[in-house]
């Protein structure tokens, strides 16, 4: 299992690029997130023939804001077999569905629409409403032989995810969390809010504009990580 980021920013830090991942997983790359600079950034970084899968957090247009213009290329252009979305819910399915629908008219011409529940390893935490008021959310958990990956998409609050960790197996564990230095920004978590869980974690912070990093902050950001980056 290995992860590379194809941007670490937040909405509006396009100088970093929309949080977005490529994850080598149980025999497929799995890109999670598509928001609106992932396209062109998998175009030019030529990883775009890699993706196979795609799972998104939310809709939000940082995170899906370029989806369509994927499956596009990938129908149109690399003329290949559809990529398989994973999606949690059957409620999330159809936002989604509706969503691309409005670009693509045929989404199932252009995807392959299949459950998460058909996919080993990986656990859909439902983080509903703890980003955006009444807005759908998902965190992620990625696992394989003795470790887990853990992805947090956007959440204000990190108890639900953490909570769901302490009842899982020991493994080891490599958190990645969206992370804010403004404690008034409350749909994503601020930075003191996650020390408490560094026990025991190899944790990394992401969505953010790194040079606002304070200089108390001991977590780890992923955009100076650059094994972690594609």
């Amino acid at each position: 299992m290995q992860i590379k980021f194809l941007g670490t920013g937040g909405a509006f830090d396009t100088d970093y690029l929309n949080s977005a991942a490529l994850l080598d997983f149980r025999g497929i790359h799995l890109l999670i997130d598509c928001g609106f600079t992932v396209f062109p950034a998998l175009v030019k970084k030529s990883l775009i023939t890699k993706v196979d899968h795609i799972i998104l957090t939310h809709l939000h247009n940082d995170h899906c804001g370029s989806l369509a213009n994927l499956l596009l290329y990938k129908y149109t252009i690399e003329k290949a077999k559809p990529p398989v979305i994973l999606y949690p819910s059957e409620s999330f399915r159809q936002q989604l569905y509706n969503f691309l629908k409005i670009q693509v008219k045929d989404p199932d011409k252009y995807a392959e629409f299949v459950p998460l529940e058909q996919f080993e390893g990986i656990t859909a935490v439902d983080t509903f409403g703890q980003h955006s008021e009444g807005m759908q959310t998902y965190a992620y958990i990625f696992e394989e032989d003795s470790y887990r990956y853990v992805y947090s998409g956007d959440l204000g609050k990190p108890e639900a995810l953490f909570e769901k960790l302490e009842k899982m197996s020991s493994k080891q564990t490599y958190v990645f969390h969206d992370i804010t230095f403004n404690p008034e920004n409350t749909g994503h978590t601020y930075y003191k809010k996650l020390l408490p869980y560094l026990n025991g974690l190899d944790m990394f912070g992401y969505h953010c504009d790194p040079t606002q990093n304070p200089s108390d902050n001991p977590i780890r950001l992923v955009f100076f990580e650059k094994d972690l980056m594609a």
